[in-house]
């Protein structure tokens, strides 16, 4: 039995499209429901995404189709 703790990366992801604030709900709802999700912010001001997750369980891209469900384009960002 491992007792080492789950990692837990935070992928930053830049959204186009955003047209009212209701947009964040469905963004967050969206990419929060994946497996290995911890916690999604979205920055409605910056179309900034950050997500909390579980490197091993849900990659990048993953995150990122997320996002194109919930009507907007995403992509990774440095910062």
């Amino acid at each position: 039995m491992s007792t080492e703790a789950p990692v837990t990366t935070r992928t930053i992801l830049r959204a186009e499209g955003f047209s009212c604030p209701s947009c964040v709900s469905k963004i967050e709802k969206q990419v929060g429901r994946l497996d290995g999700v911890e916690a999604v912010t979205v920055h409605f001001a910056s179309g900034r995404v950050e997500v909390d997750h579980d490197p091993d369980r849900v990659g990048v891209d993953e995150l990122v189709a997320a996002v194109g469900r919930a009507g907007y384009v995403a992509r990774p960002s440095a910062f």
